[in-house]
């Protein structure tokens, strides 16, 4: 009972899909993060779908913008928020601990703006290249990118005691966590490769500097990570990873 309503409380978080009301409790929050990548799942087939039912010819602007928003309206745009949040504080050059400081402040400054908007505009274009061949590969890229998010929330230091990401970690049974997300990394990451090697093994090889980029940061500039950092992560890391893919399609010819 406590895995379902686990599997409830991570979509109730983390997407806009409908679930039942269930209390957060320490029980039922153990094992919550291991469902966070099936949400990756969901998104991935989702676009598998809206872009084989659009055909394979590339330029189109509204097939793209569709794309582009297919995960944004099954997360609500949670994690995009942290995109900008994070913006605005790197931006800033400040302290440690003024920086931390901004990731709580409600109101948008400047370069969170700007960095959105950079944001759209690859996603956008990146999107208007994707061809039907390359979505078995890339619908795996919002899975992937899930378990390496639920893994940093286990093993990652953490800037502060109290927001999202640190709720989440303390409930959760750490080790099972791990295991669980490192088995969807090795799963995910392998059957990209297996299914076209030619955009898998890029892909992963983006997916893992991205992480790497995502510890040094955080540790370097926040002292550990945050739910705000976490979704910095996470759009950075899908945007990373469909660039990849679409590059080695341009350079391949």
């Amino acid at each position: 009972m406590n895995l379902i309503r686990s599997f409830f409380i991570a979509f109730s978080m983390y997407s806009k899909i409908p679930m039942p009301r269930t209390d957060w409790t320490k029980e039922s929050m153990r094992y919550a993060m291991c469902f966070f990548p099936v949400i990756g799942a969901v998104i991935g087939g989702l676009l598998y779908l809206w872009i084989y039912l659009t055909g394979d010819s590339t330029g189109s602007l509204f097939r793209a913008a569709v794309a582009v928003l297919i995960p944004i309206i099954i997360t609500g745009g949670i994690h995009l928020d942290g995109l900008l949040d994070t913006a605005d504080a790197l931006s800033s050059y400040k302290s440690m601990e003024e920086k931390l400081e901004i990731l709580k402040d409600s109101h948008t400054g400047a370069f969170a703006i700007i960095v959105g908007g950079a944001w759209f505009i690859l996603a956008l274009g990146t999107w208007s290249e994707v061809r039907l061949e390359m979505m078995p590969v890339l619908a795996l890229s919002f899975v992937l990118s899930r378990a390496l998010s639920g893994l940093a929330v286990v093993i990652f230091p953490k800037a502060k005691n109290t927001g999202l990401a640190a709720t989440f970690s303390e409930m959760a049974v750490k080790r099972t966590v791990a295991i669980t997300m490192i088995g969807f990394i090795l799963v995910f990451g392998v059957l990209a490769i297996y299914l076209n090697p030619v955009y898998g093994v890029p892909m992963d090889i983006a997916a893992g500097l991205v992480f790497f980029y995502y510890y040094r940061m955080s540790k370097n500039k926040f002292g550990g990570i945050t739910g705000d950092l976490a979704g910095f992560f996470l759009t950075v890391s899908e945007l990373a990873m469909a660039l990849t893919v679409v590059a080695v399609f341009l350079i391949k010819g």
